[in-house]
Protein backbone atom coordinates (compact mmCIF):
# COMPACT_ATOMS: atom_id res chain seq x y z
CA UNK A 1 0.00 0.00 0.00
CA UNK A 2 3.08 2.55 0.29
CA UNK A 3 4.04 1.80 -3.26
CA UNK A 4 0.41 2.26 -4.30
CA UNK A 5 0.07 5.43 -2.28
CA UNK A 6 2.91 6.81 -4.41
CA UNK A 7 0.90 6.71 -7.89
CA UNK A 8 -2.82 7.09 -6.06
CA UNK A 9 -4.25 9.72 -3.99
CA UNK A 10 -7.65 9.33 -4.12
CA UNK A 11 -9.08 7.85 -0.81
CA UNK A 12 -12.09 5.76 -2.11
CA UNK A 13 -9.74 3.87 -4.03
CA UNK A 14 -6.93 3.56 -1.45
CA UNK A 15 -9.44 2.17 1.07
CA UNK A 16 -11.04 -0.65 -1.37
CA UNK A 17 -7.54 -1.98 -2.42
CA UNK A 18 -7.13 -2.08 1.42
CA UNK A 19 -10.46 -4.07 1.68
CA UNK A 20 -9.32 -5.93 -0.94
CA UNK A 21 -6.00 -6.99 0.72
CA UNK A 22 -7.90 -7.54 4.45
CA UNK A 23 -10.76 -9.49 3.14
CA UNK A 24 -11.36 -12.89 4.51
CA UNK A 25 -10.59 -15.99 2.63
CA UNK A 26 -13.10 -18.81 2.12
CA UNK A 27 -11.39 -22.57 1.19
CA UNK A 28 -12.90 -25.88 1.44
CA UNK A 29 -15.85 -24.50 3.87
CA UNK A 30 -12.94 -23.16 6.03
CA UNK A 31 -12.64 -18.95 6.28
CA UNK A 32 -8.98 -17.35 7.15
CA UNK A 33 -7.76 -14.03 7.42
CA UNK A 34 -4.95 -13.47 5.35
CA UNK A 35 -1.34 -11.66 7.05
CA UNK A 36 0.29 -11.34 3.77
CA UNK A 37 0.26 -11.33 -0.36
CA UNK A 38 -2.75 -11.60 -2.40
CA UNK A 39 -4.57 -14.48 -3.09
CA UNK A 40 -3.78 -16.20 -6.19
CA UNK A 41 -5.81 -15.77 -9.22
CA UNK A 42 -7.05 -12.69 -7.60
CA UNK A 43 -7.68 -9.78 -9.94
CA UNK A 44 -5.61 -7.31 -7.73
CA UNK A 45 -2.72 -10.12 -7.84
CA UNK A 46 -1.27 -8.80 -11.68
CA UNK A 47 -1.92 -4.97 -11.07
CA UNK A 48 0.17 -5.22 -7.48
CA UNK A 49 2.84 -7.97 -8.91
CA UNK A 50 3.65 -4.87 -11.70
CA UNK A 51 3.51 -2.66 -9.21
CA UNK A 52 6.20 -4.37 -6.34
CA UNK A 53 7.98 -5.79 -9.15
CA UNK A 54 8.63 -3.23 -11.78
CA UNK A 55 11.65 -1.76 -9.53
CA UNK A 56 13.51 -5.41 -11.32
CA UNK A 57 12.33 -4.67 -14.52
CA UNK A 58 14.56 -1.92 -14.77
CA UNK A 59 17.69 -3.18 -12.49
CA UNK A 60 17.57 -5.89 -15.09
CA UNK A 61 17.45 -3.44 -17.52
CA UNK A 62 20.44 -1.55 -16.31
CA UNK A 63 22.96 -4.86 -16.22
CA UNK A 64 21.76 -5.35 -19.76
CA UNK A 65 19.79 -8.68 -19.17
CA UNK A 66 16.44 -9.29 -21.41
CA UNK A 67 13.27 -10.15 -19.62
CA UNK A 68 9.87 -11.13 -19.89
CA UNK A 69 7.33 -10.53 -17.76
CA UNK A 70 3.99 -11.30 -16.75
CA UNK A 71 2.45 -10.30 -13.37
CA UNK A 72 4.73 -12.13 -11.04
CA UNK A 73 5.97 -15.21 -13.76
CA UNK A 74 9.25 -13.86 -15.68
CA UNK A 75 11.80 -15.60 -17.76
CA UNK A 76 15.04 -13.86 -18.46
CA UNK A 77 17.11 -14.32 -22.08
CA UNK A 78 21.06 -15.13 -21.52
CA UNK A 79 23.45 -16.08 -23.65
CA UNK A 80 25.92 -18.38 -21.46
CA UNK A 81 25.33 -20.83 -18.33
CA UNK A 82 27.77 -18.24 -16.47
CA UNK A 83 25.51 -15.04 -17.76
CA UNK A 84 22.46 -17.04 -16.60
CA UNK A 85 24.09 -17.76 -13.05
CA UNK A 86 24.86 -14.67 -12.50
CA UNK A 87 21.09 -13.42 -13.54
CA UNK A 88 19.82 -16.02 -11.23
CA UNK A 89 21.86 -14.56 -8.33
CA UNK A 90 21.02 -11.33 -9.10
CA UNK A 91 17.17 -11.65 -8.94
CA UNK A 92 17.69 -14.05 -5.62
CA UNK A 93 19.45 -10.95 -3.91
CA UNK A 94 16.87 -8.58 -5.00
CA UNK A 95 13.78 -10.57 -4.44
CA UNK A 96 15.32 -11.64 -0.78
CA UNK A 97 14.97 -8.05 0.22
CA UNK A 98 12.12 -7.27 -1.12
CA UNK A 99 10.60 -9.48 1.06
CA UNK A 100 9.66 -12.53 -1.40
CA UNK A 101 10.73 -15.94 -1.99
CA UNK A 102 11.68 -17.56 -6.04
CA UNK A 103 9.21 -20.30 -6.72
CA UNK A 104 11.76 -23.28 -5.52
CA UNK A 105 11.02 -26.25 -8.54
CA UNK A 106 10.22 -23.40 -11.61
CA UNK A 107 12.78 -21.45 -10.69
CA UNK A 108 15.70 -22.69 -13.09
CA UNK A 109 18.33 -22.19 -15.52
CA UNK A 110 17.75 -24.65 -18.80
CA UNK A 111 19.41 -24.40 -22.28
CA UNK A 112 16.89 -23.72 -24.76
CA UNK A 113 18.34 -25.64 -27.50
CA UNK A 114 17.87 -28.91 -25.82
CA UNK A 115 15.55 -28.86 -22.93
CA UNK A 116 12.18 -27.39 -23.04
CA UNK A 117 10.53 -24.98 -20.64
CA UNK A 118 7.24 -23.73 -19.95
CA UNK A 119 5.72 -19.80 -19.90
CA UNK A 120 2.42 -18.60 -19.98
CA UNK A 121 0.77 -21.78 -21.43
CA UNK A 122 2.84 -22.29 -23.89
CA UNK A 123 6.16 -24.62 -23.88
CA UNK A 124 9.15 -23.72 -25.52
CA UNK A 125 11.27 -26.69 -27.30
CA UNK A 126 14.54 -25.27 -29.21
CA UNK A 127 12.69 -23.31 -32.07
CA UNK A 128 9.42 -24.56 -32.09
CA UNK A 129 6.56 -23.48 -29.50
CA UNK A 130 4.04 -25.86 -28.63
CA UNK A 131 0.70 -25.13 -26.00
CA UNK A 132 1.96 -26.80 -22.62
CA UNK A 133 0.78 -30.74 -22.17
CA UNK A 134 -1.89 -29.37 -19.32
CA UNK A 135 -3.55 -26.65 -21.47
CA UNK A 136 -3.94 -28.79 -24.44
CA UNK A 137 -5.07 -31.41 -22.19
CA UNK A 138 -7.71 -28.48 -20.72
CA UNK A 139 -8.60 -28.00 -24.77
CA UNK A 140 -9.15 -31.64 -25.73
CA UNK A 141 -11.36 -32.23 -22.29
CA UNK A 142 -13.64 -28.92 -23.16
CA UNK A 143 -14.35 -30.54 -26.87
CA UNK A 144 -15.11 -34.00 -25.71
CA UNK A 145 -17.79 -31.96 -23.38
CA UNK A 146 -19.25 -29.92 -26.49
CA UNK A 147 -19.32 -32.89 -28.27
CA UNK A 148 -20.93 -35.67 -26.63
CA UNK A 149 -22.56 -38.44 -28.54
CA UNK A 150 -25.66 -37.88 -26.27
CA UNK A 151 -26.09 -34.45 -27.42
CA UNK A 152 -29.69 -33.89 -28.55
CA UNK A 153 -28.75 -30.88 -30.31
CA UNK A 154 -28.31 -30.02 -34.15
CA UNK A 155 -24.67 -29.79 -35.53
CA UNK A 156 -25.15 -26.27 -36.16
CA UNK A 157 -25.87 -25.76 -32.55
CA UNK A 158 -23.00 -27.69 -31.08
CA UNK A 159 -20.76 -25.85 -34.21
CA UNK A 160 -22.03 -22.34 -32.56
CA UNK A 161 -21.39 -23.50 -29.18
CA UNK A 162 -17.98 -24.84 -30.10
CA UNK A 163 -16.90 -21.66 -31.86
CA UNK A 164 -16.06 -19.35 -29.55
CA UNK A 165 -13.99 -21.65 -27.48
CA UNK A 166 -11.75 -22.65 -30.66
CA UNK A 167 -11.14 -19.11 -31.31
CA UNK A 168 -10.57 -18.16 -27.99
CA UNK A 169 -8.28 -20.86 -28.05
CA UNK A 170 -6.51 -19.96 -31.01
CA UNK A 171 -6.29 -16.19 -30.37
CA UNK A 172 -3.85 -16.76 -27.11
CA UNK A 173 -2.05 -20.34 -28.62
CA UNK A 174 -1.34 -19.23 -32.35
CA UNK A 175 2.19 -19.03 -32.50
CA UNK A 176 2.53 -22.67 -31.99
CA UNK A 177 3.14 -25.51 -34.35
CA UNK A 178 1.17 -25.83 -37.20
CA UNK A 179 0.24 -29.26 -36.51
CA UNK A 180 -0.97 -28.88 -33.17
CA UNK A 181 -4.30 -27.52 -35.24
CA UNK A 182 -4.32 -29.98 -37.36
CA UNK A 183 -4.34 -32.77 -34.95
CA UNK A 184 -7.38 -30.90 -32.93
CA UNK A 185 -9.50 -30.78 -36.16
CA UNK A 186 -9.40 -34.13 -36.88
CA UNK A 187 -10.21 -34.73 -33.29
CA UNK A 188 -13.27 -32.29 -33.37
CA UNK A 189 -14.52 -33.63 -36.72
CA UNK A 190 -13.90 -36.95 -35.38
CA UNK A 191 -15.93 -36.96 -32.38
CA UNK A 192 -18.63 -34.90 -34.78
CA UNK A 193 -18.92 -37.81 -36.86
CA UNK A 194 -19.22 -40.09 -33.89
CA UNK A 195 -22.25 -38.14 -32.69
CA UNK A 196 -23.98 -38.42 -36.11
CA UNK A 197 -23.23 -42.34 -36.46
CA UNK A 198 -24.80 -43.06 -32.99
CA UNK A 199 -27.63 -40.34 -33.66
CA UNK A 200 -28.57 -42.22 -37.05
CA UNK A 201 -27.46 -45.91 -35.28
CA UNK A 202 -25.36 -46.43 -38.03
CA UNK A 203 -22.18 -48.80 -38.78
CA UNK A 204 -19.51 -47.09 -39.78
CA UNK A 205 -17.90 -50.03 -41.49
CA UNK A 206 -21.35 -50.13 -43.91
CA UNK A 207 -21.94 -46.87 -44.54
CA UNK A 208 -21.87 -45.57 -47.91
CA UNK A 209 -18.47 -43.74 -48.48
CA UNK A 210 -21.43 -40.78 -50.08
CA UNK A 211 -22.53 -40.49 -46.26
CA UNK A 212 -19.20 -40.26 -44.07
CA UNK A 213 -19.87 -36.44 -43.75
CA UNK A 214 -16.88 -35.07 -45.68
CA UNK A 215 -14.52 -32.30 -43.90
CA UNK A 216 -16.64 -29.89 -46.27
CA UNK A 217 -20.07 -31.05 -44.13
CA UNK A 218 -18.37 -29.39 -41.17
CA UNK A 219 -17.04 -26.56 -42.93
CA UNK A 220 -20.54 -25.99 -44.72
CA UNK A 221 -22.16 -26.02 -40.89
CA UNK A 222 -19.90 -23.38 -40.19
CA UNK A 223 -16.82 -25.29 -38.20
CA UNK A 224 -14.17 -22.79 -36.64
CA UNK A 225 -10.69 -24.72 -38.45
CA UNK A 226 -7.83 -24.13 -36.41
CA UNK A 227 -5.46 -25.04 -39.21
CA UNK A 228 -7.14 -22.82 -41.58
CA UNK A 229 -6.96 -20.09 -39.40
CA UNK A 230 -3.43 -20.58 -38.30
CA UNK A 231 -2.71 -20.64 -42.04
CA UNK A 232 -4.38 -17.05 -42.32
CA UNK A 233 -2.49 -15.92 -39.64
CA UNK A 234 1.38 -17.06 -40.88
CA UNK A 235 0.16 -15.31 -44.00
CA UNK A 236 -0.62 -12.47 -42.42
CA UNK A 237 2.99 -12.49 -40.13
CA UNK A 238 4.96 -13.46 -43.28
CA UNK A 239 3.29 -10.81 -45.58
Amino acid sequence: MTLVKEHISDSRMLQLLQLFLDQNIMEELREWKPVSGVPQGAVLSPVLSNLYLNPLDHSMSSAGYEMVRYADDFVVLCRSQNEAEAALQMITQWVESAGLTLHPTKTKIVDSRTESFAFLGYSFRGDRIYPRRESLAKMKTRITELTARKRPDSIESIVQELNPTLRGWFTYFRHCRWTIYKDLDAKIRSRLRRLLLKRHRLNPKRLPRTHRWPNDYFAKAGLYSLREAHFRFDQSVNY
